[in-house]
């Protein structure tokens, strides 16, 4: 055998000797419950899954005002909006990027009375754009619970921290 072999062996009879199976068991049961506790912590990317849901959803109906903070889907928008700052509802200005993580609110949308999941992208890499605040609280959760929460800098996971304003991407409808 070579000193790999040996190595292996070696660790894996040390193991043996030394952990019993209900120990064992035990600690793996105790990682699996630890990182149940940890997984609502983490930052979720939502970029794969987040697109326009299609049909009267995507576009505002007639005699809306998407630049309004009463707009439906900016029930838990917490940032300047982007169609204020060059850019749309759904896409960021020219010379910022949208951050690949975000934070969720489920949104009434009245004129076709359901809910629908939306995703808050902070689109980064220009100054504050300073036009359109909204500060909406709608389900938002406490800071523990990223994905939930929007007063998180979202910015983070990209290239140049700097925030500049926030888009309204519609998941799909709430279920």
């Amino acid at each position: 055998m070579n000193w790999v072999d040996r190595l292996g062996e070696g660790l894996a009879r040390g193991v043996a000797h030394n952990v019993s199976r209900r120990g064992l068991l035990a600690s793996v049961s105790k990682i699996l419950v630890g990182s149940a506790f940890i997984m609502p912590v983490l930052p979720i990317s939502r970029v794969a899954h987040a697109q326009e849901g299609g049909g009267a959803a995507a576009e505002p109906a007639a005699g809306d005002d998407p630049t309004n903070c009463d707009y439906w889907r900016h029930c838990a928008l917490d940032g300047f909006q982007c169609s204020c700052c060059g850019g749309t509802l759904n896409s960021c200005p020219a010379g910022s990027e949208a951050s690949p993580i975000s934070w969720v609110g489920t949104c009434h949308n009245p004129h076709e009375n359901k809910n629908y999941v939306v995703a808050y992208h902070d689109c980064c890499g220009k100054t504050a754009c300073g036009r359109c605040y909204c500060g909406n609280q709608v389900d938002e959760r406490p800071g523990y619970e990223f994905f939930r929460h929007n007063d998180v800098d979202w910015c983070m996971a990209n290239r140049s921290a700097v925030y500049h304003c926030t888009v309204s991407l519609i998941v799909g409808p709430a279920t």
